[in-house]
């Protein structure tokens, strides 16, 4: 077993392996061989020789939440949408407050999927039609207020600059008149949240953020992170071609990749106490905000 990074998830090491130890138990998977993949929001686990990936949310997230993805990635599957699938067993299990899920580990080639592998899953899922799951409204405005309110880790100068920007925004965004219909969006479509499906094409994980809404937050999600973690604008533009609208080009633009900046860089900060090596990236990013730099490259946390 593996060293993990210290408090995944929100908990310290020794607990993740016991509710591992138990959540899998109570379902008659063998843990012994675990490895963290991710640990900086819930902790993943690699289990090698079930060929499992266990989940396990931070304590405090609702089990409700849980079971809802759960059942709408069962939907998604069933309709043989390109997600990565669930493990057959009875889930979420719930341990101490964390709920585990399962899900079918799918080997991975050294690289990332590219942007433009995101296009076709995202574009088939904000073209769904008929989904059976009543999902929550997405609201970035709303999430970024919670983060600020729970963030101790800056300055109350920091507090009041993110504060104020977030009412900025959120005036500039009152005024945005969206093109594309309504539907379902990921949340959060990244590189990071895809994976390679083995015959050449990408699958969506990770779906805590999967939500009623404008699919211009998921474009402008992957054109952010293209632009501010290195991949580049030719990565980008392989995106924008393949799905076949490119969100830069629209007038909105400017206020929502400003509007799901902010709520990355505060998410981030509000989970500092977890991950305390994160800060220096933290502030550097508010300065970058403050000083209104688009292209400041951003280190992952």
């Amino acid at each position: 077993m593996t060293q993990a990074a210290p408090a995944p998830g929100g908990f310290d090491e020794s607990e993740m392996y016991q509710v591992l130890k138990r959540g899998c138990a109570a379902v008659g998977i063998d843990s012994s061989d675990s490895r963290l993949l991710r640990g900086h929001t819930n902790a993943v686990l690699h289990l090698k020789e079930e060929e499992i990936v266990v989940k396990i949310a931070r304590k405090g997230s609702r089990i409700d939440d849980v079971a809802r993805t759960v059942r709408f990635v069962r939907w998604l599957m069933e309709a043989g949408f390109p997600t990565v699938p669930l493990h057959w067993v009875d889930q979420p299990v719930v341990i101490d407050q964390h709920a585990l899920t399962f899900w079918q580990y799918l080997p991975q080639p050294p690289h990332q999927v590219a942007a433009a592998q995101l296009a076709k899953p995202l574009y088939a899922l904000h073209n769904l039609t008929a989904v059976p799951e009543a999902l929550p409204v997405h609201d970035n405005i709303a999430a970024i207020r919670r983060s600020i309110k729970s963030i101790t880790c800056l300055s109350d100068e920091a507090l009041s600059f993110l504060t104020e920007y977030s009412e900025r925004l959120e005036s500039a965004l009152s005024t945005v008149e969206f093109d594309l219909p309504q539907g379902v969006i990921q949340g959060d479509p990244q590189h990071r949240n895809a994976l390679h499906s083995g015959d050449g094409e990408a699958v969506l994980c990770d779906w805590d953020t999967v939500a009623r809404g404008q699919p211009e937050w998921d474009l402008v999600t992957v054109e952010v992170h293209c632009r501010r973690f290195g991949h580049g604008a030719q990565h980008y533009n392989a995106f924008a071609d393949a799905y076949g609208w490119d969100v830069t080009r629209w007038s909105g633009y400017q206020t929502l990749a400003a509007v799901r900046e902010l709520r990355m860089v505060t998410t981030n900060a509000r989970k500092v106490a977890h991950a305390p090596s994160s800060l220096r990236e933290i502030e550097r990013r508010v300065d970058g905000l403050r000083r209104q730099d688009r292209f400041i490259r951003w280190n992952i946390l």
